[in-house]
C-alpha cells in the first residue's frame, strides 16, 4: 500500500506537470536531507516541498516549514546543485494540502529564500 505522503508528492508532481513544469527528480537524498520534487519550470530550477497536514490544530501545512526545515532543503539544494555543470537560476516553491485525495492544492512559488 503506498503511504500518505508518496500519494501527495505524485499529486503534486502531477500537477505541476499539468502546468508546465517538467520533473527531474522525486525524492533526491543526500546527507543533508530531502528534496521532495525536483523540477524545472522554463530556465529555472525548481525545489518543491510537498506538505500534506489533515489537522490544523498544528499550525496547517505551511507552518510545518519551519526555519530548520528550510535550511536542510537548502542544503540539499546546494548539494544537488554540485552535481550540475552550472548552477541555474533556483526558487524554492512548496505545495500544500490536506489530503492527497483532494484535487485542491496550494501551490506557493518562492515559498521562502536560500
Amino acid at each position: 500500500m503506498i503511504g500518505r505522503g508518496l500519494l501527495a508528492e505524485q499529486h503534486a508532481a502531477r500537477y505541476l506537470q499539468q502546468q508546465g513544469l517538467q520533473l527531474l527528480a522525486q525524492n533526491y537524498r543526500c546527507r543533508a536531507g530531502e528534496i521532495d520534487l525536483v523540477m524545472q519550470d522554463g530556465d529555472t530550477l525548481v525545489f518543491v516541498e510537498v506538505r500534506l497536514r489533515s489537522n490544523p490544530a498544528f499550525g496547517g501545512a505551511a507552518a510545518s516549514i519551519d526555519n530548520r526545515k528550510q535550511q536542510r532543503i537548502i542544503r540539499t539544494a546546494q548539494h544537488y546543485l554540485g552535481t550540475l555543470p552550472r548552477a541555474p537560476r533556483c526558487r524554492f516553491d512548496a505545495v500544500l494540502m490536506e489530503d492527497p485525495q483532494d484535487a485542491r492544492l496550494q501551490w506557493l512559488k518562492n515559498a521562502f529564500e536560500a
